[in-house]
């Protein structure tokens, strides 16, 4: 009775020897992608692909793993990308031009403006600045206060804008 031989020729490569390059290739993927999930399909999809490959040189699994995950990476944000450029063509078509709502929006945000200039000192400031993006933490950092004064500051700032809200709402009832 003849045993198999479960030896690889040294051009073949084994899922072993790819599964080696799995923690190099989701270290080297982490960081390019935007989640670990990304990174893991991508790890994944690498590996499968150079099992796929019959004739991979074992010598040669460690540049191709590499090549095909750093392609694979920029694949990835090349879809990204021909999404949002649909996203963008289909939000086009769906609205034409200015709606009654969008107006309505527009005119609350002056109003609401004009509401945050009347808030005094820190609650002003603050509001601008997280309007303007910046959170409330760089704030804190760029006027030398604490974290928490700056939040407490936001937070009375848009109990004010609240109540202003309110006030408003009444007077239209």
């Amino acid at each position: 009775m003849a045993l198999q031989s479960t030896c690889h020729s040294p051009a073949e490569s084994s899922w072993e020897d790819i599964f080696q390059h799995q923690d190099r290739l989701m270290r080297l993927v982490r960081r390019r992608l935007p989640s670990f999930q990304d990174a893991e399909d991508c790890v994944q999809e690498t590996m499968a692909r150079a099992a796929a490959h019959r004739t991979l040189d074992r010598n040669r699994i460690g540049p191709f793993l590499t090549s095909v995950a750093l392609r694979l990476c920029i694949d990835f944000y090349r879809e990204m990308d021909r999404r949002g450029r649909l996203l963008q063509r289909a939000a086009l078509l769906d609205s034409p031009g200015t709606t009654e709502e969008d107006v309505c929006d527009e005119d609350f945000g002056r109003w609401l403006l004009d509401q945050v200039r009347q808030l005094r000192g820190r609650e002003q400031e603050v509001i601008l600045a997280r309007a303007a993006g910046i959170s409330t933490a760089e704030f804190a950092r760029m006027h030398n206060i604490s974290i928490k004064a700056a939040e407490a500051a936001f937070t009375r700032g848009r109990a004010r804008l609240k109540t202003a809200c309110a006030r408003a709402l009444e007077g239209c009832a």
